[in-house]
């Protein structure tokens, strides 16, 4: 009876000290910087940006290059516009909108190979 009561606080102890280490592990990671610096909202909601942003690109992509429609809902360009900081008027950098999310995800992106990661149009200031 001793054995067992013993091995059951072993176990229990195990387990918390698993769990407390795992959740020390998570805070050490640096979440990624996530601004919006223009507009009020995304054009989707945020969940849907996480996981489909590069879809809506591609598709964006598709019909520009194959059907010559140039919509800006989901451009690239106009995706840059809303999320590039009003300070270095990018997305890339260290705090950088793609940037950080993507060094996060481990992720690595070539969209800036061809296209550009700065704002092209003037960047509003927010109403004070």
């Amino acid at each position: 009876m001793l054995r067992f009561a013993v091995a059951v606080l072993v176990a229990v102890l195990s387990v918390a000290a698993l769990a407390d280490g795992q959740k020390t592990r998570a805070d050490r990671v640096a979440l990624p910087t996530i601004k919006i610096e223009q507009g009020d909202a995304c054009v989707a909601p945020t969940s849907e940006m996480r996981r489909d942003h590069m879809k809506f690109l591609l598709h964006q992509r598709d019909r520009t290059v194959h059907q010559g429609l140039r919509e800006p809902r989901h451009s690239l360009k106009n995706c840059v516009d809303c999320h590039a900081s009003r300070e270095s008027g990018s997305v890339l950098g260290k705090d950088g909108f793609c940037a950080s999310c993507h060094a996060y995800a481990s992720v690595s992106i070539d969209c800036f190979e061809c296209h550009t990661p700065l704002r092209q149009r003037a960047a509003t200031k927010a109403p004070k």
